[in-house]
């Protein structure tokens, strides 16, 4: 009896707590709501969604907190946070037109015109006040004129770089190698053939042109030029263009990308190779904050110099990847992983290739116009014939050629007026390789001024 006493006095305590406290929770949650609206009113936003944002939990479902939650959101830049409220009163009334207009604001905010296309159209089948039909007739003008200035984009861009290079050649330090074929005789290597360093200059264009047919159903096409001179080593100058044209079908949060390209080498102002090649590019944004890659490409390269046809191989290329955007947008990191094969079609002395590897790289809004990024990236290359120059079967030596690579870069970009940028760049390549003379490392640094047009 006793004990049915105290649990009977126990429940009245905490029942009498609950009819002290609950009201006085209530009043505090109706007196924030009433200073946030008067925060608004005085035109800080920011102040009235910091008072509002904790109280979302409990009071989510109540159409004039979350609309007043809604505009102080938008207000405040956080368009995002801004459309989840207003979907909550619009699933309560959805012929809030107040709302439905601000929910469009929200989604032009964001940069989903479509959406917000949408949301302005209903909200002028509502029959609003004149004052809101204008504004919503402004809105879709400026629309239609951001959806006609993509439906044909034209951008082109010039650079111009002065940079040192320890290696120009992509060659080893060794003057003289011994080949197990011939009984490890030393084998002088042609000099050209021998690591150089050098200062360059180089020059680079490109132009590219998308044509939107429809919303989902795009054409583009483009092109790049480089040239490369040595200051002194004038038998590494090098030049390319390259080609591309291509459709893009589906929207940008959800595109695949076909193409077909073609390009030439030029070395030492001579026609050093050629390439043709189709590539194919799957691009899915999970949100606004990642970003999911597939890709593959087919390509065909072709030396045209009868000393290096030998060379020529037939390449496909296949790859995953993800992009990630950190720190409100200030930041982005992204990696990816490759891996597919060479096929030689002239009897090359390594045979065919199977190679893979990854990437990972990064890049940190300093301040608005300066940039800093850093790439590092790995690659392992595996042929499948033994290569007879360093083979020697009476010594018990079986040589198949395989490599290791190693690039890394680091770098800053500084827009430093519209269009202009300057670019400082650090990069480290190195191949570790069991045939010697295709082991190698190098060393650039680089400054680049670039001129942007769109």
């Amino acid at each position: 009896m006793a004990r049915r006493v105290v649990l009977l006095r126990y429940h009245l305590l905490i029942a009498v707590f609950c009819l002290l406290f609950s009201p006085l929770s209530a009043f505090a949650q109706q007196a924030d709501i009433q200073r946030a609206d008067e925060l608004m009113k005085a035109g800080n936003s920011a102040a009235a969604f910091a008072l509002l944002d904790p109280l979302e939990d409990k009071m989510a479902g109540n159409a004039e907190f979350d609309y007043l939650l809604g505009i102080a959101a938008l207000d405040s830049g956080k368009s995002d946070r801004a459309t989840i409220a207003f979907e909550r009163v619009l699933a309560v009334n959805p012929n809030f037109a107040g709302a439905r207009l601000d929910m469009a604001r929200a989604y032009f905010q964001l940069g989903d015109l479509q959406r917000a296309k949408t949301e302005f159209e209903t909200v002028l089948s509502q029959n609003p006040p004149e004052g809101a039909r204008q504004v919503v007739i402004k809105y879709l003008d400026t629309i239609k004129s951001v959806e006609a200035a993509k439906r044909r984009q034209l951008k082109s861009y010039a650079e111009f770089t002065l940079g040192r290079d320890t290696n120009v050649n992509a060659s080893g330090s060794q003057s003289q190698v011994g080949i197990p074929a011939l009984n490890n005789v030393l084998f002088t290597l042609n000099p050209l053939n021998v690591k150089r360093p050098d200062s360059y200059k180089a020059a680079a264009a490109g132009v590219d042109y998308l044509e939107q047919v429809t919303p989902q159903l795009g054409l583009f096409a483009g092109a790049d030029f480089r040239d490369r001179v040595n200051f002194t080593q004038d038998r590494f100058d090098n030049d390319s263009i390259d080609g591309r044209v291509g459709v893009a079908v589906g929207e940008a949060t959800n595109q695949l990308r076909v193409s077909m390209s073609g390009g030439r080498y030029g070395l030492d102002n001579a026609l050093s190779r050629k390439t043709q090649g189709f590539a194919g590019e799957w691009k899915l944004q999970i949100n606004p904050a990642n970003q999911f890659n597939a890709f593959t490409q087919l390509m065909r390269l072709r030396f045209t110099d009868l000393a290096t046809q030998v060379n020529s191989f037939d390449q496909s290329t296949s790859g995953v990847g993800w992009l990630r955007v950190l720190a409100d947008g200030k930041a982005v990191a992204f990696g990816n992983y490759i891996f597919g094969t060479e096929h030689d079609t002239d009897g090359r002395a390594d045979g065919a290739k199977s190679f893979d590897g990854g990437r990972l790289g990064g890049q940190l809004m300093l301040r608005s116009d300066l940039d800093l990024f850093a790439v590092g990236s790995v690659q392992t290359g595996r042929y499948d014939r033994e290569n007879a120059a360093f083979s020697n079967a009476a010594q018990g030596i079986s040589t198949k050629r395989h490599d290791f690579q190693t690039d890394y870069s680091i770098g800053l970009t500084w827009r430093f007026a519209k269009g202009w940028s300057l670019r400082p760049v650090f990069l480290q390549s190195r191949n570790n390789s069991n045939i010697p003379i295709n082991a190698y490392q190098r060393t650039d640094y680089s400054f680049t001024v670039r001129r942007d047009f769109n």
